[in-house]
């Protein structure tokens, strides 16, 4: 069993299911309202503990019922919560999703006690791996990064300027086709592995400007495809410091992303194992 540490952010997700996602400026009406908890350092820690692995998070969240509801799938899973902070006089990060029948989705998020997580509150634990966002401030991104010894991820979403040093230092980087689009030529200081996913499409794995692996998500009905990215994220990490071969590992991380999107919700709909594995 592995051990992941997460540094991160935690979110409450409150979800309108519409019959279609409004264009600018027009007003959607007759949705179906939902609450979930979320954030992309509580979906990829919660994640990679139902794959397999010993998982704590570093985060912080306010002193608010928001944060018990954000916090209850992580607690009821066994992610160690030990450094998932309260702060008295933040409130808890909040996103809103509109999600059309398709599952596609449109997000705006207010990071509230996310943005306060500095990179003198917390020294990374010595666990195999370490996964990171950009949710937080990109210093403690950095900071992380910098001081971790072990095989450490960062998901570069959502999509901001970030030191290049934490390009060179990462083990795997991991973007959406949009991101690597924003990024560019930036990415080329990557040293390690670069995941490029592409929704349905072919995700590929890259190291040294080459293409080493690429693997196909199976078909499924999806119904909402907010987390798919956080369960590549941490399918992935966990597979590839397994130490599955990176065509294998692409696939498991295919297949864990695929079977995100098949329930409504971040955290409610990530896969088990033998899920993952059914359809890998």
């Amino acid at each position: 069993m592995p051990t992941i540490t997460v540094i991160g952010s935690v979110n409450l997700d409150i979800v309108a299911k519409a019959a279609r996602l409004p264009a600018p400026g027009e007003t959607i009406t007759d949705a179906e309202l939902h609450h979930f908890p979320g954030g992309k350092g509580a979906n990829q820690a919660l994640a990679a503990q139902r794959l397999g692995a010993d998982v704590s998070l570093i985060a912080r969240v306010g002193e608010d019922g928001s944060a018990d509801e954000a916090l209850t799938l992580l607690r009821e899973g066994g992610v160690d919560l030990a450094n998932c902070i309260a702060l008295p006089a933040a409130a808890t990060g909040t996103a809103l999703i509109a999600v059309a029948p398709s599952g596609e989705n449109q997000i705006v998020v207010a990071p509230g006690a996310n943005r306060l997580l500095h990179p003198d509150d917390f020294e990374p634990p010595a666990t195999d791996a370490l996964i990171c966002q950009l949710e937080v401030p990109v210093d403690t991104v950095a900071h992380a990064a910098q001081t971790f010894g072990g095989f450490f991820c960062v998901n570069l979403a959502p999509a901001k300027r970030i030191d290049v040093a934490v390009l060179q230092r990462a083990d795997l980087v991991v973007v959406n086709e949009i991101e690597s689009a924003w990024y560019g030529n930036t990415l080329k200081a990557c040293t390690g592995l670069i995941a490029t996913t592409r929704g349905s499409g072919t995700a590929t794995l890259e190291q040294d400007g080459e293409v080493i692996a690429e693997a196909a998500p199976p078909t499924v009905t999806a119904v909402d495809t907010t987390g798919a990215g956080d369960t590549f994220t941490a399918a992935l990490t966990v597979a590839l410091v397994e130490g599955q071969e990176p065509a294998e590992a692409l696939r498991f991380a295919c297949a864990a992303g695929a079977a995100a999107t098949t329930k409504m919700g971040a955290q409610s709909s990530l896969p088990g194992r033998d899920e993952v594995e059914n359809y890998a």
